[in-house]
C-alpha cells in the first residue's frame, strides 16, 4: 500500500519551490517587455524570499458537541462558517441540510482555522454511531499536527534599476501550494483569488512589469490563515523594495512614494483580478490612498526625525488587501545577543466608512502581536511525511514581552465604502518589522522565521544609513 505523502520533507521542498520559481512561469500580469528591459543591461537585482508552512494555534483548539436523534443533527461548535457546517455533516450523514442545526459559540481564536468542518463532523459522525451526544476536543498536538496550513512560498525578485535607481523592469515569481488542492488533488497553481492577494496588484508605477506563478504540489492541506496570501507576498514585494531603496542610498518613505507613482486608479494590464469579491467599480485599487496612509504612518511615527542609534531600526511598508490600505512603521532595538525588542508600532489605516473605531483599533493592535508570531518563530516543517512540531515549545507564539510594547492605530476619515479590518493589518506589519530588522543590524530578512537567524552583533556595529 501506498501511503500518499508519506516522503514529504520539507527542506527538499523548500529547494523545489526555489528551483521552480527561478523558471519561467505561468503569466498573470504583463505590461511592457521586460526581457527587453533586462536585455539592455545597466544594474540588475535579484532576490529570493521563502515563508515557510504556518499553523492557526488557536487559543483553544478544536471542538463541537454533537447530537444525532431521529435523523437529525443538532451541533454547537466555535464555528467562523455554520453553513459549511451543515452542508458537511449533512453530506456526511446522507441527510438533508434543513436538517442539521449549528449553534455557534464563543470561538476562542479562529484566524481562518475554523472555517473548515471536519471537528464538527467528526463529533456528528460519532454521535450517529453510539447513539448520544459527542463532544469531541481535539488536543493541542493534534491541533498543530493535522491542521489546513497557510501555504509555504518560494517567491523570485527581479528588477533593474533606472539612472534614478528606480526599477525600468520589474519581474516577480511565485510559486505556493494552492489553496484549491483542498478540492482538486492536482491542482498545481494558485487560483485568481489567491494571486490576487498582493501579487497580481503590485501597486507599483513601473513601465515593464511581470507577474509570474509558477506550479506547486500540495502534500499537506492547505487552508485560510489571517490575510492568506498577503503574508508572503506582501512580505517579498515590500522588503525587496526597501531592499532596492538601500542600494540607491534614499529614504525607504520617499522610494516607496516613487515606487507607487502618482495617484491614480490602477490599471492590472487585464489581470483576472476577483478584488476580494468586490466591485471594481466600487473598489478600486486607488494609489491615492495608497500614499495617504504611508505619509500618515511616517508623520504620526516621527519617521523624519528618527535617530538611528546601535541597534536600533525603523521600517516602513504599505499594503492593500480586503480593499483596505494599511501602512505601518516598525520600531526595533536588537541587543549584542541578537534579542529582539519592538518598543512601537504605527499603523496608519484607511478602511472607508467606520463605525466603531474602538473595535478597529484592537483588530490592527492584535494584527500586530499575531504579525509578530509570525516573524519571529512561526515555522512548520516536516520530516518523512510526519509534521516535526506539535505544541507551543516547538511552535511558539508571540509572548507579552516579545509582543510590540505600544501599537498606534491612526484611522484616516473617510465617506468611501467600508472595507476589512480583521484581516490587513498584518501583510505591512510584517514587512516593516522585517525592514526594521535589516536598518538595526544590516542583516536582510529575506527568509521567515527570524528564529533561524543570528542576530547577535557587536556594540557599534549598525549602520546609520540604514535607518
Amino acid at each position: 500500500m501506498t501511503v500518499l505523502n508519506a516522503s514529504y520533507d520539507s527542506e527538499k521542498y523548500h529547494d523545489e519551490l526555489k528551483a521552480t520559481s527561478h523558471k519561467p512561469c505561468k503569466v498573470i500580469r504583463n505590461a511592457g517587455d521586460v526581457e527587453a528591459e533586462f536585455a539592455n543591461g545597466g544594474k540588475i537585482v535579484e532576490a529570493d524570499y521563502y515563508v515557510p508552512l504556518l499553523a492557526h494555534a488557536p487559543m483553544e483548539p478544536p471542538v463541537a458537541l454533537a447530537d444525532f436523534r431521529d435523523g437529525k443533527v443538532t451541533v454547537w461548535a466555535p464555528t467562523q462558517d455554520p453553513q459549511t457546517v451543515q452542508s458537511a455533516i449533512a453530506s456526511e450523514l446522507d441527510i438533508p441540510v434543513a436538517n442539521v442545526t449549528c449553534h455557534v459559540t464563543v470561538l476562542g481564536g479562529g484566524f481562518g482555522r475554523k472555517s473548515m468542518a471536519d471537528f464538527s463532523v467528526e463529533a456528528a459522525y460519532l454521535s450517529k454511531a453510539v447513539g448520544r451526544p459527542i463532544k469531541v476536543t481535539w488536543s493541542r498536538e493534534d491541533d498543530i499536527k493535522f491542521d489546513y496550513y497557510n501555504s509555504t512560498s518560494a517567491m523570485y525578485m527581479k528588477a533593474a534599476l533606472g539612472k534614478d535607481s528606480k526599477p525600468t523592469a520589474w519581474l516577480q515569481r511565485s510559486t505556493f501550494p494552492p489553496i484549491p488542492s483542498i478540492f482538486k488533488l492536482n491542482a498545481l497553481y494558485g487560483d485568481p483569488a489567491h494571486l490576487a492577494q498582493g501579487w497580481t496588484d503590485i501597486p507599483f508605477d513601473i513601465p515593464n512589469l511581470r507577474v509570474e506563478n509558477g506550479p506547486a504540489k500540495a502534500h499537506v492541506r492547505i487552508g485560510w490563515l489571517r490575510s492568506v496570501a498577503n503574508i508572503y507576498h506582501a512580505f517579498a514585494v515590500l522588503c525587496f523594495a526597501d531592499e532596492l531603496a538601500h542600494l540607491a542610498g534614499r529614504d525607504p518613505l520617499d522610494y516607496l512614494l516613487d515606487l507607487i507613482g502618482p495617484p491614480r486608479i490602477l490599471n492590472l494590464n487585464g489581470a483576472d483580478y476577483p478584488n476580494y469579491g468586490a466591485s471594481y467599480k466600487t473598489y478600486p485599487i486607488d494609489t491615492g490612498r495608497l500614499r495617504r496612509v504611508l505619509q500618515l504612518a511616517a508623520e504620526k511615527s516621527g519617521w523624519a526625525k528618527r535617530k538611528p542609534g546601535s541597534g536600533t531600526g525603523w521600517g516602513i511598508a504599505v499594503h492593500r488587501s480586503f480593499v483596505t490600505y494599511v501602512a505601518s512603521v516598525v520600531q526595533v532595538e536588537v541587543n549584542e545577543k541578537g534579542e529582539l525588542r519592538i518598543p512601537r508600532v504605527d499603523m496608519a489605516v484607511d478602511a472607508g466608512l467606520i463605525v466603531d473605531p474602538m473595535l478597529v483599533r484592537t483588530q490592527f493592535e492584535g494584527a500586530a502581536v499575531f504579525g509578530t508570531s509570525v516573524v519571529r518563530s512561526g515555522e512548520i516543517t516536516a520530516t518523512n511525511g510526519v509534521i516535526d512540531q506539535s505544541n507551543f515549545y516547538d511552535y511558539p507564539v508571540a509572548r507579552i514581552n516579545e509582543a510590540p510594547f505600544q501599537t498606534n492605530v491612526h484611522i484616516v476619515e473617510s465617506s468611501a465604502p467600508p472595507g476589512g479590518v480583521g484581516e490587513p493589518g498584518v501583510p505591512p506589519f510584517i514587512a516593516a518589522l522585517c525592514n526594521a530588522v535589516y536598518a538595526a543590524t544590516g542583516k536582510r530578512v529575506r527568509e521567515l522565521p527570524l528564529s533561524k537567524m543570528n542576530l547577535a552583533r557587536q556594540a557599534g556595529d549598525s549602520d546609520p544609513s540604514r535607518s
